[in-house]
Parts: structure tokens; sequence; C-alpha cells
């Protein structure tokens, strides 16, 4: 009972913090690992000592696997180099760099150095990416940085456990290199397996429960059998989960995709805000035991300082020279850069607390190393983790756009409506209703209409089309919940006809086009990546001309109406107003004139569009 009220407590007082932390901007794991840290020397809380088997077996499948999942195999290919220097080279150099530190400072063999190398090598995941995201950073660093966690683990886990095997008898460097290419191959074959036999089962599953439990059982399955077989579990895990994630929208059903990526946000949330939590709260007994250890004070304070600090310069030591021969190469300023954010974004976290419970009970002066891995998680996830923002804004790399990626979403809404609206054309039979063939083309047209109407001046939002019928249809649907509630009150129905007509009820709000409200942000200038030599008509067009009205849409103000945003033919340039106005005047423009390119006129955008080949330029 005791432990049962200690893991709720735990757990709530971990979620809570994290959510506390997101909302004021603040690192999660560091506010999660400085608040465990403070609890442990409160006379009240007990002594926690975290199991390695429950991380490694219990919380690094799930956590890897709802990484893996959303990872693009496209992004993972184009980057493949350098993720595969940064999981497995770095790893191994950061080992031997703090491995030469330890070995010259404490009184260990070489081997054990080796071990504790290997335990504070891996940068977390969690940790990097929580702050990636927070700060903004380029979306190709953040893909780096996840990708690169993925796989640096297995890497770190085969390294340490050649080293606990050195430290117990003689291991040759070729069979710690077979080792390593026993675990990597085996753990990608398992992978490999297991994404074959789950994909071919969920192709055959159409209950959204049924789906979601098997996702769940996805990460043991991969790692279990992989670990049997000596291969690296942690592998099995990412490739399964890579590949699931890559054909799931066409091994799963809608409900189920849905039902999955909520449950498992759910689930990292809660194991990642728990361990972070547990982390601090193992140090002050862990402190007590390395004060306990019989070194002297000088040695351990030596230690206590220069361990960290070889762990945090280790990264850059091996990652600029290689940003820098980038930029040799051609890549141009922008690569060194990017490698000076990627070679500070080396927090440390779960993995490392893990992997230093691994070495055995007679390791020599195992509570100071031990010390030395949880120093090494505070060290960066304080020193990288509260400066890598700073450093981000003094490069002046620009994180994702919220308004290029609204201009890019109704792009890629457009090119599917057109799909969608050609395979109706091919479909309808003459025995088709034709208000059912016009009830389906308005539905394209106002979803469509929706992410476009995003665009332009924040105060148009209130006056468009989409935001009316939200609004609107939002206040129907509140009116409707509640008739159906009373009749639950009154208990006229039977319950379950009740709870069917709750479910439509919520499903038709979900799916609402609602306003984002994180999308309202500073006006910031509004460009396209060039694509114009796809698109002739781009090509030719050019990029802004002077407009022939200054007072807007000249049709909307002698008809009278009023216009959502603007567009300007480039060819005679024609100001009118965009699909989602009244008088959609834009479109019948081209449709009289033929006149194929426009581009906004909205204050702050630069992008064009051609009507022919429906592309963005």
């Amino acid at each position: 009972m005791h432990v049962a009220v200690g893991l709720v407590v735990l757990v709530a007082a971990a979620v809570a913090l994290a959510a506390l932390a997101r909302r004021a901007g603040l690192s999660e794991p560091l506010v999660l690992t400085v608040a465990g840290v403070a609890a442990s020397y409160l006379p009240f809380v007990p002594q926690v000592d975290l199991d390695p088997e429950i991380v490694l077996l219990g919380l690094l499948p799930p956590l890897l696997y709802t990484a893996a999942i959303r990872t693009s195999l496209l992004d993972f290919r184009k980057n493949a180099t350098t993720i595969a220097l940064l999981s497995v080279v770095l790893v191994l150099f950061s080992t031997f760099v703090v491995a030469a530190v330890v070995w010259l400072l404490l009184p260990v063999p070489f081997a054990v150095a080796v071990a504790l190398g290997a335990v504070v090598a891996p940068p977390d995941a969690v940790a990097a990416t929580a702050v990636a995201r927070r700060i903004g950073m380029p979306r190709r660093i953040v893909t780096i940085l996840e990708d690169e966690s993925l796989f640096n683990d297995a890497t770190a886990l085969v390294a340490l456990r050649t080293a606990i095997a050195a430290s117990a008898g003689s291991v040759s460097v070729w069979q710690a290199g077979g080792d390593f290419v026993l675990a990597a191959g085996g753990g990608a074959l398992v992978g490999v397996l297991v994404a074959v036999v789950l994909a071919t089962l969920r192709r055959r599953i159409t209950d959204p429960v049924l789906d979601t439990t098997l996702s769940f059982l996805a990460p043991f399955a991969a790692y279990l059998p992989a670990e049997e077989v000596h291969a690296s579990g942690v592998i099995a895990v990412v490739v399964c989960g890579m590949i699931l994630g890559h054909g799931a929208p066409r091994w799963q059903s809608a409900a189920s995709r849905i039902a999955e990526r909520t449950n498992w946000r759910t689930v990292q949330f809660i194991l990642e805000s728990s361990v972070f939590l547990v982390i601090g709260l193992q140090v002050r007994h862990i402190v007590e035991d390395a004060l306990a250890s019989g070194l002297d004070t000088g040695t351990l304070l030596a230690a206590v300082v220069a361990v960290p600090v070889a762990a945090m310069l280790a990264r850059p030591l091996f990652v600029l020279p290689w940003a820098w021969f980038n930029r040799a190469r051609g890549r141009g300023e922008e690569s060194l850069r990017e490698g000076l954010v990627v070679s500070w974004a080396g927090m440390r976290g779960v993995v490392t607390v893990a992997a230093v419970l691994l070495l055995p009970e007679d390791t020599p002066q195992l509570a100071v190393l031990k010390l030395l891995a949880l120093l090494v998680v505070g060290a960066t996830l304080l020193v990288q983790g509260s400066t890598l923002a700073v450093l981000v804004r003094a490069l002046e790399l620009r994180g994702p756009s919220r308004a290029e990626d609204a201009l890019q979403k109704a792009n890629l809404l457009q090119q599917a409506a057109a799909a969608g609206s050609a395979e109706l054309d091919r479909r309808v039979t003459p025995e088709t209703p034709e208000e059912v063939v016009r009830a389906l083309r308005e539905r394209l047209t106002f979803r469509t209409n929706a992410a476009w109407e995003r665009l332009g001046r924040a105060e148009s939002e209130l006056a468009t089309p989409t935001a009316e019928y939200r609004r609107l249809r939002l206040a129907m649907l509140g009116a409707e919940r509640e008739t159906v509630l009373r009749a639950r009150d009154d208990g006229a129905l039977d319950y379950e006809i009740l709870q069917a007509v709750m479910a439509r009820l919520d499903l038709e709000e979900s799916i609402i086009d609602r306003f984002d409200e994180a999308e309202v942000a500073e006006p910031e200038p509004l460009t396209v990546p060039e694509r114009a030599e796809s698109c002739a008509h781009l090509r030719e067009a050019p990029l802004v001309r002077v407009p022939d009205s200054v007072v807007g849409c000249a049709a909307c103000v002698a008809e009278g109406l009023t216009w959502v945003h603007l567009r300007m033919c480039l060819a005679c340039g024609n100001v009118a107003c965009c699909d989602s106005s009244v008088g959609n005047h834009a479109s019948k423009h081209f449709a009289a004139q033929r006149h194929p390119v426009m581009r906004s006129v909205e204050p702050g955008e630069a992008w064009r569009w051609c009507y022919v080949d429906e592309l963005l330029g």
C-alpha cells in the first residue's frame, strides 16, 4: 500500500512540476531534477533507489518507441552520415575522453574508467529536444538531435558491457568490434522482423482499442527478443518504431492513428516527468555514499569538476572540426553555426542514470562513479540546457516560422483537395444525388479556404467565413450537448444511447477547424522556398509589379462587398480578393484572363501562386 501511495505522489508531483515548467517556459528536465534534489533533503521524503532493470526494460523501450514512430525515415536518410557520426563515433570519442580523465584522477583500472565514460557519453533525447523545441531551433538541428539520440544509447550500452567484461577478464579489440556489429545488425534485423509481423496484424485490425493495445506491446516485442539473442534492444525498438510510424497511414485506420498518437503522448509525458524527478531524488544518498568512500577530499573535488567538464567539452571537440570541414567544402557559414549548436546540445539524462547502476557491486570506487554520473547529468542540464537558447539567439539561427508553416499547410491541403475533387469526379455516377456531390465539394472548399485564411493580417481572423463557422458551430454544439445532458439527467433514455450521441457530438467538435492560438505571433516576413524551377509560369512571372488599385479589391468596392485577403495578378497588376471572400474575384480574374500567377499583397507576405500548376513559388 505504501508503495502504491508513493508512486501516486511521485507521478502527481512530476506531472504538476512539468506542467508548471511548461507554462513558465522553463526546461522541464532541469526543473524536475532540481526539484528532486531539493526534495531528497527533506526529512519526510524516503530514499529512492532506481532499479536499472526498471529503466532499461520498463522505461527505455516505450520512450524510444514513442520518439521513433514520429521520426521521418526520409529525414533520417537525408542526414544519415551526420547521425552515424554523432551516434557512434562521437559516443566512442566521448567515452575515451572521459575515461582518460577518470583514469588520471581516480584509483580505478582503465576498463572501469571506460565504463564510466560509456555511461556519461550519450546525450538524452528528452532533455535535448525539450530545450530545442522550446527555444525554436531550426528543424534540421532538431531532427539531427532526435535521430542521434535514438541510436547513441545502443553504442553506449554496448561499450559499457564491453568495458565491464574487460574489467572482469580480457577482451580483444576484434571481439569488441564483433560484439558491436552483432548488436547493431542483430538489433536492426529483429526490429524489421517484429515490424513486419505487427504490420501484418495491423492490416487486419480495425478496432482502435485493439490496435492501441498492439502498439503498447510493440516496444517490448522488439526489445526483449533482441536482448535475448545478445543484440541491441535499443536499435530493435528504434527500427521497429520507425518502420511502423512510416507505414501507419497505410496500415492503420484514422481512428487508430489518432488513438495511438494521443495515448503515446500521454505515456511519454508521464514517464519523462517521473524519471527526471527520480534522478534528483537519488542525489542525497549518492552524495553521502561518495563522501564515505574513503577517497581524499582533494581528489574527489578534482574529479567532481573535471569529469563534467570533460563530458561537456568532448562533444564540441569532435563536432566543431567536422562543421568546419563542411564549411570548407562549400556548405557555408550556416553549417558552422549549426555545428556550434549541435556541439552544445549534449544534455544527459535517463540512460546515464540507469547505465551507471549496471556497474557490478565490486567495482572500485562505485559510489564515486555514481556521483560523477549524476553530476554530469545535472551539470549538462544546468549549464548547457540554460545557455543553449542564448547561443541560438546569438548565432541568429532562424527557427520554424509559424506563418511559413501555415503557408505550406495551405499549399499541401490545396493539392490534396484537388486530388480529392478529381477522385470525386471519377466516382460520381448518374445515380449519385446532386446535393451529395455539392456538399462534398463545399466541404473541400471550406477546409482549404480555412487554411489559407490563417495567412494575412491577424485581425482578419475574426471576420473570415471559417472563423464565423467555428464560432457559431461551437455554440450550437454547446446547446446540443446541454440538451443531451438534460436527457441523461432525466433518466428517460438508455445510457448507451446517450453515450453514442455524446460521442458523435464530441467527434464533430474535435474535427472543427479551430484557430490555434499558438499561431498568434509577432508579424514576420512570409516567403516560401523558391520552387520556380518546377513551374514555367513561376519562372517567367516577376516577383512584384505595380498594382492597378490602391483601394483594395475594386470589384468588391463596386459590388459593395467585403474582402478577407488580397491577391495581385503578376501579369496585369489587378488586385482582387481571395477565395475565402464573398466575391472570389482573384480566381474569377484567372478564369477570365488566364493570367497564371498571382501573389499575396497582404502586409509582410511575399509568396506567389500558380493557378495552372497549383504550386507555390
